[in-house]
């Protein structure tokens, strides 16, 4: 628990430096048009604050590995880069968005070549940690070797997962405070996974990046002093992915991080009704967005959906522990 104090510290003093410099270089984004209205206030507000928790966890990590604080594994080194790879991804995006003036960074193509790289990386890393690419379920006993399919289920996986947290973070301090208590989770379910190697380093890094995401909490509440963008959001979701593979809790993920989702099943939905019938099916997604159309005052929102993320996390540990983890 001593790393999550200690990481939580730099990130405060980091911040404190990085942010006003941020703001005097103007890495502002644009605001969607439809948001004008509602977030208006938000215009002037600057990006790319995933540096703001990614480059703490990262330096920490390497210091305690050159200073042989903690133990080298191939499990650990895979953690490490898909929360390295995906925030470079993230920051490429926020970089050309903020260059260009509009919400229009990589495109989709560029953005699925770049995941396909990390996958094939990251597959490669899975096997030579002689990790079995399995498809096992143990709660209905589903355990299949699929070979080398399992690459483009790690691609499904770290797409989805950075996406889904990607499309939370839409109001000030959703997406951190849900990505702490998920963090969190996996810190505890970690740390009981004896089999795996490097489970020890990966609860520790887990309980970093959350205390590293609450000092970032503190700006990033409402109202914001920075936003994390696509830099934070990707490299997020993708570790909580890559994290949930390692664990072989990829099922359990859709709980841990119940809320998340949500919003992306909301987007789904909305997408599916109005191609297939020309219907919204809510008037505003992701669905963060429906409830601030409704009136809703955005702490409220915010703290609504902190309560969900929290029953799902404690339902998930409970569930866990009854299973063994």
């Amino acid at each position: 628990m001593i790393i999550l104090f200690v990481s939580l510290l730099i990130t405060l003093i980091f911040s404190y430096f990085t942010i006003p410099l941020l703001k005097k270089l103007k890495a502002n984004q644009e605001l969607n048009r439809y948001l004008i209205d509602m977030h208006k206030n938000k215009s002037n507000t600057p990006t790319m604050g995933g540096i703001l928790f990614i480059l703490p966890v990262l330096v920490i990590f390497i210091i305690l590995l050159i200073s042989n604080k903690i133990d080298y594994s191939t499990n650990l080194i895979t953690l490490l880069f898909v929360f390295l790879s995906y925030g470079i991804i993230g920051f490429i995006d926020d970089f050309l968005i903020i260059k260009n003036k509009n919400n229009k960074g990589l495109t989709v193509n560029q953005k699925l070549i770049l995941e396909i790289l990390v996958a094939i990386i990251c597959f490669y890393l899975f096997m030579l940690a002689e990790n079995e690419p399995l498809i096992w379920i143990h709660t209905l006993g589903i355990k299949k070797n699929i070979g080398f399919l399992y690459g483009i289920f790690i691609l499904l996986v770290l797409s989805a997962s950075s996406n889904a947290v990607n499309l939370t973070d839409g109001l000030d301090g959703l997406a951190c405070g849900l990505s702490i208590i998920a963090y969190l989770v996996f810190a505890c379910i970690s740390y009981n996974t004896g089999w795996l190697e490097g489970y020890k380093e990966i609860s520790l890094f887990c309980y970093a990046l959350a205390g590293s995401l609450i000092g970032f909490l503190v700006f990033n509440k409402n109202p914001a002093s920075i936003f994390m963008g696509d830099t934070g959001s990707l490299s997020l979701g993708a570790t909580l992915g890559i994290i949930a593979i390692l664990t072989r809790h990829e099922i359990l993920l859709l709980v841990i991080g119940l809320v998340f989702v949500i919003e992306t099943l909301s987007v789904i939905l909305q997408v599916i009704f109005y191609k297939s019938f020309k219907i919204r099916l809510f008037p505003m997604t992701p669905i963060h967005h429906t409830f601030e159309k409704k009136g809703m005052k955005e702490n409220d929102i915010v703290l609504l959906f902190y309560l969900i993320g929290i029953t799902s996390g404690i339902i998930s540990l409970l569930f866990a522990i009854v299973n063994n983890f």
